[in-house]
Parts: C-alpha cells; sequence; structure tokens
C-alpha cells in the first residue's frame, strides 16, 4: 500500500505502452474509503508550443489532422521534447520542422498540466520573436500546412472556437493578454 495524498494505492500495474506513453493501471482507495481503479497515462515526453510574432504582429499557425479526434485542426507550431532537454531546444526544433522559422528571442509565457485527472502530461508554451525563414522540414508523419496570418485574426478564430486546440488557446489568450499589458516587445 503506499498513500498519495488522500488516495491510498493497493497495487499498481503496467498495462500498455507507446512510443509516447505508458499506462497504468491502480487499485485503489479513494478518499471517500471506496475500493476502485485508477488509470494513468505516463507522457514519456512534455509538449512544447510556440507562438511565433514578427514585428507587424503577424503569426503562422499549422493545420493538420489529429488521428484521436477524427478532425482536421488549426494550431500553433507544437510537439514534444525529451524530457531532460530544455523545453526551449525542443520549441526551437518544432518551429523550424513545422514552419521553417528560427528566432533569435524566446519568452516563456506558460507551463500547464494538460489532463491531470487521467494523465501527467505537462506543457511549456513559447513566443518567439526576431524571426528568420527557411523551408519547413516537418516529420516523415507528418502531412502540414502551414498559414501566416495577423495575431489579431488568430485571436478572433479562438474567440468564434474556430482553434480548439487547448495549447493553442491557452497560449493565444496569454498572448493577448500580455499584447494588452505591453508586455510583449
Amino acid at each position: 500500500m503506499k498513500k498519495r495524498g488522500p488516495w491510498t494505492t493497493l497495487s499498481e500495474r503496467h498495462a500498455y505502452e507507446t512510443p509516447w506513453i505508458a499506462v497504468t493501471h491502480h487499485e485503489v482507495i479513494d478518499p471517500g474509503g471506496k475500493q476502485g481503479v485508477y488509470g494513468v497515462i505516463h507522457f514519456k515526453n512534455i509538449a512544447v508550443g510556440v507562438i511565433p510574432l514578427d514585428e507587424a504582429l503577424n503569426t503562422w499557425i499549422v493545420g493538420q489532422y489529429r488521428y484521436p479526434l477524427e478532425a482536421y485542426n488549426w494550431e500553433m507550431p507544437e510537439g514534444g521534447g525529451q524530457r531532460g532537454v530544455p523545453a526551449q531546444e525542443s520549441a526551437k526544433r518544432e518551429l523550424r520542422e513545422e514552419v521553417g522559422i528560427e528566432a533569435a528571442r524566446w519568452t516563456e509565457i506558460l507551463q500547464m498540466d494538460l489532463s491531470n485527472s487521467a494523465s501527467d502530461e505537462q506543457a511549456v508554451i513559447f513566443v518567439a520573436q526576431g524571426l528568420t525563414f527557411h523551408a519547413p522540414q516537418p516529420d516523415h508523419d507528418e502531412q502540414l500546412e502551414q498559414r501566416k496570418l495577423p495575431f489579431a485574426e488568430l485571436y478572433a478564430m479562438v474567440q468564434r472556437g474556430e482553434v480548439r486546440d487547448s495549447l493553442t488557446v491557452a497560449a493565444v489568450l496569454k498572448v493577448q493578454l500580455m499584447l494588452l499589458e505591453g508586455r510583449l516587445g
């Protein structure tokens, strides 16, 4: 038995694993005293995302089909970063791969727990500025569409519910607030 806050773990076993996640099955006693089951998804990578901003406050988003949702989504450049590697290094790689952009200035704007009721997935989000442009180099399993647009238009897309990716929604709202407060040059 192991105490985890008000929970008691009676047993734990490895249930499933892929290169990206591992799922464990826990027999537990919940805070109310009832015995039950808790499945926990462990993410092997951290999530990273980037809002690139040029001097005119344009940004770039990526469109791609998301298999779990069976839907096409628009989102900021984002992906996974190895644990133990600085999140900014992984974000730099994703920005270069997905939209062909490199940046001179990086600002970390958010750290998030993405689905803390079922997983330990964490995210770190950045704003990238001082941009230079190259050809995108997506991974072999990515079929991406890149789109340049004014940040104000991306903010409006979020407000209308046209962008639903949680990392992107949180990042856009945070960047909008930072712009309104004069905290992004």
